[in-house]
């Protein structure tokens, strides 16, 4: 697992009317989606779209609001998401990382683009195990 803080813009996409807010989150490759504090929620004015069920990191489960969608800017990137509402501290999970094509360099706690991927970002378009022309 790496931890690394990256300062991302977040913008509720259905508000183009509100300003951007801009975060300092921590990256880290042991959780799954982007987590905000309520104050981004509403700041953004993100909707609630349900309750969803989440294990923290000590084991303990409850449930927690899911929001969006949110649309995330870092280093020149861009990728939309929705978000669990919990915590007092932004979270950058592997969904958001992933979408933007972003890297987690532990070694220099930096968030960095995807060098093999300058420009824009890539994405597989088909699962890297199956060869293309093969229909499923």
């Amino acid at each position: 697992m790496g931890i690394s803080n990256a300062v991302v813009e977040l913008r509720n996409p259905r508000r183009r009317d509100l300003e951007p807010i801009e975060i300092e989150a921590m990256a880290d490759t042991g959780s799954i989606h982007l987590c905000i504090p309520a104050s981004i929620q509403d700041a953004l004015e993100l909707e609630a779209l349900e309750e969803r069920p989440v294990v923290l990191a000590d084991g303990t489960r409850r449930s927690v609001p899911y929001v969006g969608p949110v649309e995330l800017r870092y280093a020149g990137r861009v990728g939309f998401t929705g978000a669990l509402v919990m915590g007092d501290q932004p979270l950058l999970g592997l969904v958001p990382v992933e979408d933007m094509d972003l890297v987690v360099v532990p070694k220099t706690q930096r968030v960095i683009p995807n060098p093999a991927n300058p420009g824009p970002g890539g994405s597989f378009a088909l699962s890297p195990l199956r060869p293309q022309g093969h229909a499923t």
